[in-house]
């Protein structure tokens, strides 16, 4: 019967199998005070767990029915002594943690740039950061090493023992860019840019992945992190910048549609504008991007020249309301006087050859009329000024 039982802890051996201690072995600086944090304070919280549940057991034995030795006094109530104890002990132990807390809330801010490889060794200026900028795709990752012109696919490397600047955004939905054995997990957010700042200490492979579902494709939204000398890292750049692919923004467009478990692939040149028209929500060509408009609405807006510039509701694009009529439009790009008059000419404009001959001042600036002027839709309706209108 007793080799019966140990037959049945060999399911629950497999199942613990399966379990990777890198968070509490890892190989990055950051995750590894992480680790030490997350130690102390357990070891700070067991302070009080441990004695509690030593007490829960021993009162349980030590006043059961059948002890009549125990002593029996049904009207004690208060003790000044175990009173002090019993608040003061928990009470230490929350400064205790209140104080570890503020310390690892800033000195571990992925935003704040680190000033150490690894215990007694600080960051000096001979410690140039390597940036990488990530994007969370549907379901893949994409890294754009800026400095040496190359991305990759499912694929992330980094030297040891200098320090990584990662700039983190998604295309679509909500990711979280989590790298076990570096530091903790970053949200990447669709028109925002998040930051984490890390080191890895020990050459090796480490996985990466998405904590946060983001669909179907969740489950192989994997990556493998290389750890590399500094003589191997400068081979896989050399790897990278034979690819054939070159990351422009057709390209990119094509990759941003949704696909399951991505096989690894690098481009050897990347469009060196394509991350901030990612986060700007503007990759494709003649799209206003959200930094420009909101340039635009913190120096007043256009006003009445561009009441109509807001794409519509979806449920409301037709009707509108009857607010501003049923013609919806909004504004694809704000260009230059140049960029108006060639466009003009390619769409075969008949009055196109008289763009140079208008006075094109009002188009300097902010791109606002000038001050007095008695009709500004009529104004805007002869030169039309820097705004090209698509209906929808």
């Amino acid at each position: 019967m007793k080799r019966f039982g140990a037959l049945l802890l060999f399911p629950l051996a497999g199942l613990l199998s399966g379990c990777d201690m890198v968070v509490l072995a890892p190989a990055g600086d950051v995750a590894a005070q992480q680790r030490d944090l997350l130690v102390v304070s357990t070891l700070l919280m067991l302070v009080i767990i441990v004695p509690v549940m030593a007490l829960t057991v021993f009162f349980a034995w030590r006043y059961r029915q059948s002890n009549a030795s125990a002593t029996y006094t049904p009207d004690w109530d208060h003790s000044t002594k175990l009173e002090l104890v019993i608040w003061a002990a928990p009470l230490l132990i929350i400064i205790c943690l209140g104080a570890l807390t503020w310390l690892g809330t800033h000195l571990l801010d992925p935003y704040r740039r680190i000033d150490r490889i690894e215990p007694g060794q600080p960051v000096t200026q001979l410690h140039k950061p390597l940036r990488v900028e990530v994007v969370a795709l549907d379901w893949k990752w994409l890294f754009i090493y800026p400095d040496y012109g190359i991305a990759a696919v499912n694929e992330l490397a980094a030297p040891v023992n200098q320090p990584i600047d990662f700039r983190i955004t998604s295309s679509a939905v909500m990711n979280s860019f989590y790298i076990p054995a570096l530091a903790g997990q970053i949200y990447a957010m669709p028109a925002m840019e998040t930051k984490l700042h890390a080191v890895i200490n020990r050459p090796g492979t480490y996985s990466g992945f998405s904590a946060n579902y983001s669909g179907s494709g969740f489950s192989g939204m994997r990556f493998a992190f290389h750890g590399l000398s500094d003589q191997a890292f400068d081979q896989w750049v050399a790897q990278a910048r034979t690819a054939s692919a070159a990351l422009s923004r057709d390209s990119y467009l094509e990759l941003e549609k949704p696909s399951e478990n991505e096989p690894v692939r690098h481009y050897a040149s990347v469009d060196p504008d394509l991350y901030g028209a990612i986060l700007n929500l503007c990759v494709e060509r003649g799209k206003m991007c959200m930094n420009e408009m909101m340039s635009i609405d913190a120096k007043g807006g256009l006003g009445l020249a561009g009441i109509r510039n807001t794409l519509p509701l979806q449920y409301d694009k037709l009707a509108r309301r009857g607010v501003f009529g049923n013609d919806p439009s909004y504004v694809a790009s704000i260009c230059t006087a140049e960029e108006a008059a060639a466009a003009a000419r390619a769409a075969g404009d008949a009055t196109s050859t008289d763009w140079r001959a208008k006075n094109l001042s009002p188009l300097r600036g902010a791109g606002l009329l000038k001050p007095g002027t008695e009709s500004r839709r009529a104004e805007a309706d002869t030169s039309s000024l820097g705004l090209l209108r698509r209906e929808l």
